[in-house]
């Protein structure tokens, strides 16, 4: 149990940086939505869903690496070789997508403005140069300065976007506030507050990245290079199952471009919704991965993945209840000002349920990085990009942004079962799988029959209570059912006593 409590710490203290980041960056949802309706919306998130692609290649899963070599040899020799080819090959990805602009900015449908690719690829290189850092500060266990970076982004960028959209926009002809606003960039702006932010980032971070130096080991850099390549194809696939459905509303969708982009925005919206489960799995990660190389070499490291694993579900099934039997005060964070958001709602509880099957998957991928078999990791993730591409293109003409919810279901549920199966073959841990399903099987049971009692229920007093009295119901349900589990744990315990 001392495993667990000692990733649970880690969590908490990268959960804590994660969420008051991740609610610092969500408030630029309702500021965005009220400022933009449904297609201009859908702009901006095709924009960072490209910055998410390239991240991807740039990045070459170097963070992942670094970790997993660190526990063999030493860090600054790591260190070293990993940013010497994360250099090299973020100068050369560069290149290549300078050629790419204006197709690129043709393919989603802004040929006018290649300008805003420029800005996405300033993001990407910013973003690229500060993952190795970042590392280190999680290495050398420095969790407040990571957090105070990454607040530090977030905030700049939303207090840029408030500035530009909200002061310089409003401001009276002929000021000096004025002068700062051209109406041509338009949705530009929340991409130029970005890259000023992570710009201001990699200037925080400076004292790590001055620790590189140039010293090259051929033969350690092939090892890393042979080691990443097969999770740049998992993250690049990731990245592909994650976003590729809003590229696919934008070409398929039957309708007009700008119908295509209001399909696009209502989801992009609403899937902001997933943000509990969201916080969770990032802040999970960011102390799950170290934690899991290190927790390798001890004798019960199987017994304490089960363990992490059930603890994680229960977690992700609390907070998938805390949005859904809520979801007449969530909708409220896409404000009221443009109500066609609001239509989109019906597709939240499938991408909730999809993100737990995700997060599973990032837990029982532990296998494969530890055992050394990254290509059947890559070729998992392949996998599930062909049902998404496959469902997404069969749906979507049909059922719009509904078709690309259910895809994700599917991609995400297919990737966890496959990696259960072939995990237990390669690296077998004992999780108790007839349980954890039955806690996500309980709190989806719960979900529809609250919906529908609702459906008779006007009172929102009692829609409320209502939702309080089922919730409480799920946490006293695991409780009782985990109570051994529990009293092992420092105040449950004792209330169980």
């Amino acid at each position: 149990m001392s495993g667990i409590k000692k990733l649970a710490q880690q969590t908490i203290w990268y959960g804590t940086s994660t969420i008051v980041n991740r609610m610092l960056g969500y408030l630029l949802t309702p500021l965005l939505t009220s400022v933009f309706a449904a297609g201009d919306f859908g702009k901006i998130t095709t924009l960072f869903t490209i910055a998410a692609f390239m991240n991807i290649v740039y990045s070459f899963g170097m963070e992942t690496a670094y970790f997993r070599f660190i526990s063999r040899e030493d860090e600054s020799k790591v260190y070293n070789n990993a940013f010497v080819i994360i250099a090299i090959t973020t100068i050369l990805f560069t290149l290549f997508f300078a050629l790419l602009i204006q197709p690129i900015a043709a393919l989603i449908k802004l040929p006018d403005h290649p300008e805003y690719i420029w800005w996405v690829i300033l993001i990407v290189i910013f973003d690229t140069m500060a993952v190795l850092p970042f590392a280190k500060l999680r290495h050398s266990g420095r969790p407040v300065k990571f957090a105070f970076v990454k607040v530090i982004n977030v905030v700049i960028q939303l207090a840029l976007v408030v500035f530009f959209l909200f002061i310089c926009k409003n401001a009276p002809s002929g000021s000096i506030f004025a002068s700062f606003y051209k109406p041509e960039v338009g949705v530009g702006y929340v991409i130029l507050s970005n890259v000023i932010a992570s710009g201001v980032t990699l200037l925080l971070l400076y004292r790590e990245f001055f620790q590189f130096q140039f010293v090259i080991d051929k033969d350690l850099c092939r090892q890393i290079i042979i080691y990443s390549l097969p999770l740049l194809i998992v993250g690049f696939g990731g990245m592909v199952n994650e976003l590729i459905d809003r590229f696919v509303l934008l070409n398929i969708y039957p309708g007009t471009v700008d119908e295509r982009y209001t399909q696009s925005g209502i989801y992009s919206a609403n899937y902001k919704l997933a943000i509990i489960i969201a916080l969770f799995i990032q802040a999970f990660r960011l102390g799950a991965e170290p934690f899991f190389f290190k927790q390798s070499v001890k004798t019960d490291a199987q017994l304490v993945y089960a363990r992490v694993m059930k603890f994680f579900v229960i977690t992700c099934c609390s907070c998938f209840l805390l949005v859904v039997l809520f979801l007449d005060y969530w909708k409220y964070f896409m404000g009221n000002r443009h109500p066609e958001y609001w239509t989109g709602l019906k597709v939240v509880p499938v991408l909730l349920i999809a993100k737990i099957f995700l997060g599973i998957y990032y837990n029982l991928s532990v296998w494969y990085k530890l055992t050394n078999q990254n290509k059947i990791g890559a070729w998992i993730t392949l996998g599930g990009v062909v049902i998404t591409l496959v469902m997404n293109f069969i749906l979507v003409p049909r059922l719009g942004y509904m078709g690309c919810a259910i895809a994700t279901f599917c991609c995400y549920g297919a990737m966890m079962i496959s990696s259960y199966l072939l995990g237990q073959k390669y690296y077998s841990v004992p999780y108790d799988v007839r349980r954890i399903f039955s806690y996500i099987i309980f709190a989806f049971l719960l979900f529809l029959i609250h919906s529908f009692l609702l459906g008779y229920i006007s009172n929102q007093m009692i829609r409320f209570v209502l939702s309080v009295v089922f919730g409480i119901t799920y946490l006293v349900s695991v409780v009782w059912f985990e109570k051994d589990e529990f009293r092992q744990m420092p105040v449950i315990g004792k209330l169980l006593s």
